[in-house]
């Protein structure tokens, strides 16, 4: 057999090949309630084709699955999501997007496994599927940041309310986004990395 003119099986596709001059890469992983937004913004504002998991909901979700609110949904995250963005010629992101509903959450002590920290994707038509996920952050001492997802016909309120509502300690960023836009969504994450940052200078951090 002519093994050098057997057709060899093809490569990575150029715009996924990892930056020659990428440096430094860091896990960050994105959290919330079902059908907050998390699918939306990694696809938005991955560089690569984002890995998505995404599967048809059936009967067998009925009366596990909350979707009050989301009665319109027709697919859901079973495992993760993952994405890549380079936010300068030498850091990267690795983004891992949790699935929503408290069934899959099992998979969640993976997913945080060497992460250096989260975004927790808000939904103001549901605030309360985000107090167990916040909560659940707080507990294994992930670093985080909140960003309230832009939905049509969704109630606006000051941020500040939804602080309070949230129970969000002062330090901890709060900021509006729209899933659905790249730059919203980089924003976002520019805002936990320089956060990350923050933490990383204060007296005593190791």
């Amino acid at each position: 057999m002519d093994f050098e003119s057997s057709e060899q099986p093809p490569g990575p596709r150029r715009e996924d090949v990892l930056p020659a001059t990428a440096a430094a890469a860091v896990k960050v992983v994105i959290v919330g309630g079902f059908g907050v937004g998390k699918t939306t913004l990694v696809g938005s504002v991955s560089e690569i084709r984002p890995l998505t998991t995404e599967e048809t909901m059936t009967q067998a979700g009925v009366g596990v699955d909350d979707t009050a609110g989301v009665e319109r949904k027709s697919s859901t995250t079973v495992a993760m999501d993952f994405g890549r963005i380079s936010i300068n010629e030498e850091l990267v992101l690795y983004l891992f997007g949790t699935p929503g509903q408290q069934r899959f959450w099992f998979l969640w002590r993976g997913l945080f496994e060497g992460a250096l920290g989260a975004v927790v994707l808000v939904d103001t038509r549901r605030l309360e599927v985000s107090f167990d996920v916040i909560g659940r952050l707080e507990e294994r001492g992930v670093p985080f940041v909140v960003a309230v997802n832009s939905f049509p016909n969704a109630p606006e309120y000051p941020l500040e309310e939804l602080r309070h509502a949230l129970d969000l300690p002062a330090s901890v960023p709060l900021v509006l986004c729209d899933a659905r836009r790249r730059d919203s969504s980089r924003d976002v994450l520019m805002t936990l990395m320089r956060y990350l940052h923050s933490l990383a200078l204060r007296p005593g951090t190791p």
